[in-house]
This record gives structure tokens, sequence and C-alpha cells, in this order.
């Protein structure tokens, strides 16, 4: 293909045609974000500092918080921007940069929660070779594995992005630079490029998904050996807050971008597409803290400890 782009600039309409929906999501978007950022700061905090916290569990939890924190990033403060405008203009190459680090961020989400499910496996299925089977170099490896491969592999996609002709309409309709609603407006045969993006939506997406139900098959089948029913609900109480993450990020994801074509609706897909960029990702540090003794016991000793350092200058 050549590069027939007839703009320097795509214009993202996001919620413009219903300004009153603009009010409405500022706050609360804006509420979401700051609050993701401190929650995600805080778990990424004490799994780097409090001794307590260096296993193999919480390593691959600071992982998914920081890169949950970036590609909500790649989004959000672009989004609370253009609610706060009626125009809201991107260049040709910040479009493509959203597009790349979006995409590969979301992509390394998707293989840590993998990731997570076979420490939950390895921790549940074989406990007393645990430390032998995730040895550091292993837990390093893994997460190293789960950030580089997404930007490799979403390296060709851009650059066939950067190769198509938009010779008609620049306005983007959408929040975000998404796959869809770009494709939408070229001009050129993006049949190969969708072909390709569903390839690697099942790599990424459907092929973690595959890893995680393995371990979690496994999982209950030895939870269900354990002979007492306070064993048992102690045993997958450690793997309830990953479930109800995997349930919604991977539910949101399939509905979304696990479809060949472009015949879905638009609109559904921005109110999906903000549910996953902006609530989940919020959600996120409640459901790992919360549901996690050891995480609400550092915290709770770490509040205690600023509580103190607060009366000691007093």
């Amino acid at each position: 293909m050549r590069n027939q782009t007839h703009t320097a600039e795509f214009i993202l309409i996001g919620f413009s045609t219903t300004r009153g929906l603009q009010n409405v999501l500022f706050a609360p978007c804006l509420v979401f974000y700051l609050v993701l950022l401190g929650g995600n700061t805080a778990i990424v905090t004490m799994a780097c500092l409090d001794p307590r916290l260096h296993t193999p569990m919480y390593f691959f939890l600071c992982n998914f918080s920081v890169a949950e924190t970036l590609v909500t990033s790649t989004v959000v403060p672009r989004m609370l921007a253009g609610l706060m405008v009626e125009r809201s203009a991107i260049s040709f190459g910040g479009c493509l940069a959203q597009f790349y680090f979006y995409f590969s961020l979301g992509s390394t989400t998707f293989l840590l929660l993998a990731v997570m499910s076979i420490d939950r496996y390895v921790a549940i299925c074989h406990p007393l070779h645990y430390s032998v089977i995730l040895s550091s170099r292993v837990c390093i490896q893994l997460a190293l594995g789960s950030w580089a491969v997404p930007f490799l592999f979403m390296i060709p996609p851009t650059i066939f992005r950067s190769l198509l002709s938009f010779c008609s309409s620049n306005q983007i309709d959408h929040f975000f630079c998404d796959n869809a609603p770009l494709l939408k407006l070229s001009c050129s045969d993006t049949r190969l490029i969708e072909l390709g993006d569903f390839l690697l939506a099942i790599l990424f997406v459907l092929s973690s998904f595959v890893v995680i139900i393995a371990s979690y098959v496994a999982i209950i089948s030895t939870i269900l050996k354990i002979p007492s029913n306070t064993g048992r609900q102690k045993t997958f109480s450690t793997c309830t807050s990953h479930l109800i993450v995997v349930g919604i990020g991977y539910g949101t994801a399939i509905f979304i971008y696990v479809r060949p074509g472009k015949s879905h609706s638009t609109d559904m897909n921005k109110m999906v597409a903000l549910l996953t960029a902006v609530v989940t990702p919020f959600l996120s540090p409640f459901i790992f803290t919360l549901r996690n003794q050891k995480v609400k016991e550092v915290f709770s000793d770490w509040l205690g400890n600023l509580r103190g350092l607060q009366r000691t200058k007093l």
C-alpha cells in the first residue's frame, strides 16, 4: 500500500454528540483515574518495599498493576481533555502511538493474568516445589516475556496502519484511536489487516485464556481432594480476586476485539471500552487487596506507622 494519507490529524468524536453525557462523565472518570493511580502506586510500593510481599505472587501482581496503570494512562488523560472541549484533535503520529501502546500494554495485562494463574497452579498443586519451579530467574523471564512479546508483535500492525490511505473523513467515532473506528476511515483494502488483528487477538486473548482455564481445572481438581470444607475454602480464597479480574477483563475484550469485521455497534463498543479503560482498572486494586489478607495486613501496618510518625511530629 502507498501512503496516501490526506490528513495530518484526526478528530476524536468521543461523546461530543451528547454534550450532557460529556458533562456527566468527566467528574467520575477523573475520580476513578486518580484512585486507580493511587491504588496501584500503593500496591507497587508495598510489593517492592515490604519483605512479606517478596514472593512470585506479588511480583506478578506488581507487574500487572504497572501495566494496568500504563494502559489506562494511554487513553484516559486525552479522553478527559476531550470531554472538556467540543473538538478533540490528535496527530496522525500520535494516533498510531496511542494505538501501539494501548494494544501492546493491553496484551501484556492478559499475558500477566495467565502467568498469575500459573503461579496459583504451582502454589496449590505443587506447594512443596513452589520456590524451585518459580525461582527468581523464572519469574523474571515470565515477566519480561509478558512485556516484550506484545511490544514486538504490535510493531507490524502499527506499520501497516501508517501505510493506509485516509482519503475521506478524518473523524474517528471513538474517544481514542481504537482499531475498528480507525480502519473504518481508510479507503484502502483492510481485509488482510483485519485478519491479522483477529489472529493477534486469538494469540494474546484466547490463548492466554486457555492457559487460565487449564490452570484452574487443575486447581479445582486439587482443591476437591482436600478433605475439609475449611481447607477447601481457604485454598480457593487465594484465587477469587484473580478470577474476578479475569472474568471482567476477558469478557469485555472478547466482546470488543475477538470478532472479525466492522459490523458491530460502535456506540456499544465505546461504552464497553469506557468500562474497560476506566472502571475495570479502578476496581482491580480493591479486588486484589480487599480479598487478600497479607496485603491488608501490610497496608494496616503501613497506616499504623504513618499515624505513629504524625503523632511523633505533633
